[in-house]
């Protein structure tokens, strides 16, 4: 049994039956986990993710090392690949764009396998593109969607996005959804499948468990309790959504009510979602922001046109090459080295002249 992943699960698990129990036995947790723990969680999430990215940006970076995979610009007959090896501002933009929206390194990607032979082949890593792909989409998806708990009134583009998002809807429920069951939010089930698929990954695949920590475990089993009691409110044991609303808008407004009506079920889904704020900036999640300011990505490879200066150099007096042949020039030319300015004549003397 791994241990690694079996610590995060019981972790998870003793955090989920904490909070359940807690709100069950006495409302007056109610207020520590609707209220108190919650603005916790944003004051510590908003406080290091800034210090995290003050810390990222006062960082020197000494050398001009963005990963490159095509011909850099040179010569004006050799066809630079302006995306692949960006040159201007511009061409990084576009870069970084499609890395985050679209994880173009990612799709990329390759394995290295070792067949008989002995033969070594390298593969495309295509499903796991697809299911990092899935699950950020999801992801961002399912937190636009929940903007209807902390806005009022709730704006068109939220209410067309969860339209969106509803309408793919298995048509084999169709029946039963006019009896009274809502919607099925394509998103929260793509979210819930990806986070699976990247759980399994590292169990099942002997080198990425070989490197994975408990630490890589415990945001995984957070986002699947966090989507397994949003499922479970939606669809199995329903909620006071109105009364649901009315804890959220109290939190955005900072006048925290705790209604009645809101189930135990609901405080843990919030409890899930306060701690995974608290984690985020200490853990690898902060990749979130740390793609912005990575070196490898953010900086143009025009190394060749512009020299780049390290941070971390003090200031020294270089002999330059225009210092070194005004120091030479004489000799220079009587070597018959070519240099950049010819040695001005001098006029002969007059009195030389006279004699």
């Amino acid at each position: 049994m791994n241990t690694k992943y079996m610590y995060s699960l019981l972790s998870v698990i003793v955090l989920s039956l904490i909070s359940y129990f807690l709100v069950e036995a006495a409302s007056g947790f109610k207020v520590l986990f609707g209220v108190i723990i919650p603005y916790l969680a944003i004051i510590v999430f908003v406080a290091g993710f800034i210090n995290r990215m003050m810390y990222w940006t006062r960082s020197p970076v000494p050398f001009c090392i963005p990963t490159t995979c095509g011909q850099q610009k040179s010569l004006p007959w050799i066809e630079p690949n302006r995306i692949d090896n960006p040159f201007s501002k511009r061409a990084v933009v576009v870069r970084m764009l499609l890395e985050i929206v679209f994880f173009r390194s990612l799709f990329r990607n390759t394995r290295l396998k070792l067949k008989s032979g002995p033969k070594i082949t390298y593969n495309l890593e295509i499903f796991l593109w697809v299911g990092a792909l899935a699950f950020h989409w999801a992801f961002l998806t399912v937190l636009l969607r929940h903007l209807r708990f902390f806005i009022e009134p709730v704006p068109m583009l939220v209410q067309a996005l969860e339209n969106m998002d509803a309408f793919f809807r298995v048509e084999i429920l169709y029946d039963v959804a006019q009896f009274g069951m809502p919607g099925v939010y394509l998103s929260g089930i793509v979210l819930l499948a990806a986070v699976t698929y990247l759980f399994l990954r590292r169990v099942f695949i002997a080198n990425v468990r070989y490197v994975s920590l408990a630490a890589d475990f415990f945001p995984l089993f957070l986002i699947f309790g966090i989507v397994f009691t949003g499922i479970l409110m939606r669809y199995v044991t329903k909620i006071d959504v109105v009364a649901a609303k009315e804890l959220t808008m109290g939190l955005v407004t900072f006048h925290p009510t705790i209604p009645d009506g809101v189930s135990s079920i609901f405080y843990v889904h919030l409890f899930f979602v306060s701690i995974l704020l608290m984690y985020f900036p200490f853990s690898k999640l902060m990749h979130l922001g740390g793609v912005f300011l990575s070196p490898t990505r953010n900086l143009p490879a025009d190394t060749r046109a512009t020299r780049h200066v390290n941070p971390w150099n003090y200031p020294v007096h270089v002999h330059t090459y225009e210092e070194y042949e005004d120091e030479f020039r004489e000799k220079m030319v009587e070597a018959g080295l070519p240099v950049v300015k010819q040695p001005v004549e001098t006029p002969p003397d007059e009195s030389e002249e006279k004699e």
